[in-house]
């Protein structure tokens, strides 16, 4: 009579085990590192916008930290800065969004047109820009709209024209939408063309012997086939349009035409580390991050519903 060896079963058991678990410790650290940055953070923010400091005490009191509830909320959402500082990001959003994508598409769709020298050298030229820090970047602008030391404004006087105003009420937006434009292309047009180039040739060929021409192949062929990649990129540009703080916060000192509260973030940093309020500050920023959800999700809605419509 035969007897079954257990030890070969326990072995493959424990491989078994240590195979499932493996995942789990492989995702360890990266599922720590988003708890302790990410996750907490966001936690922290939370409570300290149900929360005030409040004086208690005859004479100069104590202060004592208090549970206010929906309070910071309630002012938050009665501020009318906080809007104002929103129609101005969403006129700046108006701006960037769809002039970012339009370039980025249009440079990653020629770049990937056939008999187009160069391509390794031009793509280098649209993605250097990105890897400049949006301080340094805002900068660099902000000497450019000197009227002082703007080389554009000494180039259109010596020819007789008239020098724009780079810091007018409107032309501000313009001014730091090219900064914000100038550094986000780059990085959408790379998106952009990898998905190009991960495509199959056969579908150009094909369409080529069938008579289309470059263009007709990009309208009806790339641009669709490039729909998750666009609706990666557009969500990047609006999170992007969200949390716009390093232009105009640099461009400030240099003109007028920027408040302390310009556009949402800007209005969170003074609430929080110039009148020292913690509290509202991180009132606001969770209502901004809610929005930003929000948006982001209102997005891919939009894209989701367009792609289930253009399968039917």
């Amino acid at each position: 009579m035969s007897t079954v060896n257990p030890v070969p079963a326990r072995r493959r058991l424990g491989r078994r085990r240590g195979g499932t678990a493996a995942p789990y410790l492989f995702t360890l650290p990266a599922a720590a590192l988003f708890v302790v940055f990410i996750l907490v953070p966001i936690g922290y923010a939370v409570w300290l916008s149900v929360h005030a400091m409040r004086v208690r005490g005859a004479g100069f009191g104590i202060r004592s930290e208090v549970f206010v509830g929906l309070e910071n909320y309630a002012q938050t959402l009665g501020d009318g800065g906080l809007y104002g500082s929103l129609l101005r990001m969403l006129g700046y959003g108006l701006i960037t969004v769809p002039t970012t994508m339009g370039l980025a598409l249009l440079f990653a769709l020629l770049l990937d047109a056939p008999r187009v020298g160069g391509r390794r050298y031009a793509r280098l030229a649209i993605f250097l820009p990105y890897a400049v820090p949006g301080v340094i970047a805002s900068l660099l602008w902000g000497f450019m709209y000197l009227p002082v030391v703007s080389p554009i404004t000494k180039g259109l006087e010596a020819i007789g024209l008239p020098a724009p105003n780079f810091f007018g009420d409107t032309s501000i937006f313009f001014s730091v939408a090219n900064i914000a434009i100038w550094g986000a292309v780059g990085f959408n047009m790379v998106v952009l063309f990898t998905a190009l180039r991960a495509m199959p040739v056969e579908l150009y060929d094909a369409a080529r012997i069938d008579g289309c021409s470059e263009w007709q192949i990009a309208w009806k062929i790339k641009i669709p086939l490039l729909r998750p990649a666009l609706v990666m990129t557009s969500t990047f540009s609006l999170i992007g349009m969200l949390q716009v703080f390093s232009e105009p916060t640099t461009l400030r000192p240099i003109t007028n035409a920027i408040t302390a509260d310009w556009v949402p973030l800007m209005k969170i940093y003074q609430q929080a580390f110039v009148e020292n309020d913690i509290y509202l500050g991180a009132a606001t920023s969770v209502f901004l991050a809610g929005v930003t959800v929000l948006l982001s999700l209102a997005v891919l809605a939009i894209f989701r519903i367009r792609a289930a419509r253009s399968e039917r």
